[in-house]
């Protein structure tokens, strides 16, 4: 027992030593409802608000009157719900193609492509919307939302198991639908009518009883999900 206390209070006093301040200062308020923020390579945050309009904060604090996108009008937002998820394409600074993840007015997801404006790198091109897929939801609840690239180049989505509670479709383990999974999608090449391909490495290519966009499954609502700077896992 004696032995029991010196480890702890060798840990404690270890602890102590390390531990390191904190300090929050804050940079920028005045947004509504934000889910998300993301850098396109330069000195600018993009803002995600939920209802569907994502906002420029640039570097002196200043936030741009325009809004980088607003697609407000075309989605359903509250709850867990709304624009969700906005991941660049890792070759941005030349093609200029950005993703987003929303729940339609129909309650379901969409994951759709846009475009910058060509002349002006602090708007986009709203009529340039390429959907890449859409999922229907059962639930107005977990809904995922994250959508990232990899140091792969291809763009994973975190799709939630569909709502409820308990996942009472059991759609998580279900291998044939893409709710309550990570997908894998290579987004720079097309294949069977769809605007994206299947990574050849994707683990369920060829298993008649599942997607081939899957890359992993079981998943409850993936909000938010990051790869290790390090290893890229």
């Amino acid at each position: 027992m004696k032995n029991l206390f010196r480890t702890i209070f060798l840990l404690f006093i270890s602890f102590y030593t390390y531990a390191q301040e904190v300090d929050i200062e804050l940079f920028k308020n005045g947004f509504t409802n934000p889910v998300d923020i993301q850098n396109a390579g330069d000195d600018r945050l993009f803002v995600v608000e939920q209802s569907g309009i994502i906002k420029i904060l640039n570097a002196d604090a200043s936030i741009n009157v325009e809004p980088f996108l607003n697609i407000s009008s075309i989605v359903s937002s509250g709850g867990e719900r709304g624009l969700l998820g906005l991941a660049f394409h890792p070759d941005y600074t030349n093609n200029g193609y950005f993703f987003v993840y929303y729940i339609d007015n129909s309650g379901d997801t969409q994951v759709a492509r846009y475009t910058v404006d060509g002349s002006d790198p602090n708007i986009a091109n709203p009529s340039t919307a390429l959907l890449i897929i859409d999922v229907e939801q059962p639930f107005g609840n977990h809904n995922g939302g994250c959508i990232q690239f990899g140091a792969d180049g291809f763009l994973y989505i975190g799709l939630g198991d569909g709502g409820s509670g308990g996942d009472p479709g059991n759609r998580a383990q279900n291998l044939e639908t893409l709710l309550g999974k990570m997908l894998r999608l290579d987004i720079d090449n097309t294949d069977g009518g769809n605007n994206y391909a299947i990574p050849v490495d994707n683990p369920f290519i060829g298993n008649p009883d599942a997607l081939d966009e899957i890359w992993a499954y079981g998943l409850r609502n993936p909000w938010r999900f990051s790869f290790d700077s390090l290893t890229n896992d």
